[in-house]
């Protein structure tokens, strides 16, 4: 287990992002003119924090629903940037949360690993970090505060799932190979909203007994809940990076991928009727 652990530890570093279907390739270099895009600063009591704005440019003054997304353990860079920019390119606003801190961006995965560990442990300050973001979006003058989406990636999933917890007023969460497991499952039944869960049926990281330990807890929470469940996929199905090689443990999914972007824009739609 040690051993499979490291494997996917140093296989999860991404250095370059190219998605195989976004329209813009890279949130470095060209400008996509139909967006506006900046960095956001903001604060979670004394930790200053350093996320990324993006929304359409046409009618900008107009209030849209907004997706706040929270990266993976790796931190705020490219990958989350890119996907906030495709998320934007839907017409809606779009916000990569940060919640390590301004600055806070670990170069291994021996330091990805001991970050993400630290509020895995700690769900308060995960709540919290996750909260202040949620705070900074809804005062945005062009977001419509009642419509408000919460999406993560693999830890970042894990961080969604506690924003849906702790009672925040959301229209929908979604998970993209997120850890489903809480030390606190009676809070389920403080969710608002709906919960979409794209997960690999493969991945040993969430596994089988994660997934019944969390259908239990929706189930519990009387929650409005659906688990879509991708065959012949792992873990870290979406980052388009890594190698196409299940036997690591977390491997790209040209196909999941897809599958589970059009999933997403799909719910999103449902929740906003």
């Amino acid at each position: 287990m040690k051993h499979n652990l490291s494997r996917f530890l140093a296989i999860i570093l991404v250095t370059a992002f190219v998605p195989a279907f976004a329209k813009t390739k890279s949130t470095s270099g060209k400008i996509d003119k139909n967006l506006k895009e900046q960095t956001f600063s903001y604060k979670q009591g004394d930790v200053d924090l350093e996320g990324f704005l993006a929304y359409p440019a046409a009618n900008a003054k107009k209030k849209k629903p907004a997706v706040i997304i929270v990266h993976d353990w790796m931190g705020v860079g490219d990958y989350v940037k890119q996907r906030a920019k495709m998320v934007a390119q839907l017409g809606y606003v779009a916000f990569a949360a940060d919640i390590y801190g301004k600055d806070v961006h670990p170069s291994t995965s021996d330091e990805a690993s001991k970050l993400a560990t630290t509020y895995k442990n700690d769900r308060k300050l995960m709540r919290d970090r996750i909260r202040a973001a949620y705070d900074e979006v809804v005062k945005l003058p062009q977001v419509d505060p009642k419509k408000i989406i919460v999406m993560g990636y693999c830890f970042g999933g894990t961080v969604a799932l506690e924003l849906a917890r702790s009672g925040a007023d959301l229209k929908g969460t979604i998970t993209f190979h997120g850890g489903l497991s809480t030390p606190h499952p009676e809070d389920a039944k403080n969710i608002k909203g709906k919960v979409l869960v794209l997960h690999g049926a493969d991945d040993p990281y969430a596994n089988t007994q994660e997934r019944i330990a969390f259908e239990d807890e929706m189930r519990k929470g009387n929650v409005d809940w659906q688990m879509i469940v991708y065959g012949n996929t792992v873990h870290s199905f979406t980052l388009w990076d890594l190698p196409q090689d299940n036997s690591t443990g977390a491997a790209y999914n040209p196909e999941s991928d897809k599958r589970s972007w059009v999933a997403m824009q799909t719910f999103i739609k449902e929740v906003l009727e």
